[in-house]
């Protein structure tokens, strides 16, 4: 009689709930979804390349001072007269711009007034134009100084006009060369001393 009570605790009690097996989680079952959260974004980067027009006034700007610092290079010329060679098919175009009178102060004002002061042009051309006109200004004052002072044509004062005169030759040709090609390329050059009095003008 004894496995009776056995027999009853081992069936099922259909009255009572059921439990939930033991190995089974009871936890609610989720499903992932992936969202992206990055999203891709196209730069698009726009190149407007400088017209033709500003790069010719450009290019053409930085003649002047240079036509007008070629004085400058006598001495290296009497010295070394190999470094006249590069120059030589300028001399019929500076014939021509020193034959036609007062050139250099016409040319200086109708690009000042033309280019500099029209705002129909775009800043590039005027920046260069400015730029150009006044390094041709700087180039007066070693004339301006040589007449104040009166350094002489032999001894001590004649080697070091020369001295001033090539270094300054040479300062004009760099700063041509860099202008003209920078204008061709149409990127914007800078000068030394001279951008900084440009840019303030144009302000």
């Amino acid at each position: 009689m004894a496995s009776i009570p056995l027999l009853r605790l081992s069936l099922p009690n259909r009255s009572a709930p059921l439990l939930p097996h033991p190995l089974k989680s009871t936890l609610p079952q989720f499903r992932l979804k992936w969202i992206p959260t990055t999203t891709t974004k196209t730069t698009k980067c726009s190149y407007t390349p400088t017209p033709a027009t500003d790069r010719l006034i450009s290019a053409a700007s930085y003649f002047i001072p240079f036509f007008n610092g070629l004085q400058y290079g006598r001495f290296l010329f009497a010295k070394y007269p190999v470094l006249a060679a590069p120059f030589e098919p300028l001399i019929p175009l500076l014939s021509l711009y020193h034959s036609v009178p007062y050139a250099s102060f016409v040319t200086f004002f109708g690009l000042y007034l033309g280019v500099v002061r029209n705002p129909s042009f775009s800043r590039y051309a005027r920046f260069n134009a400015l730029q150009a006109l006044v390094l041709d200004v700087l180039l007066v004052l070693p004339v301006l100084l040589q007449r104040i002072f009166s350094p002489g044509r032999t001894g001590l004062g004649l080697k070091l006009t020369a001295w001033a005169y090539s270094g300054l030759f040479l300062f004009v040709v760099a700063c041509f060369v860099y202008g003209l090609v920078s204008s061709v390329l149409g990127k914007t050059p800078y000068l030394p001393i001279v951008a900084q009095a440009a840019s303030r003008q144009l302000e």
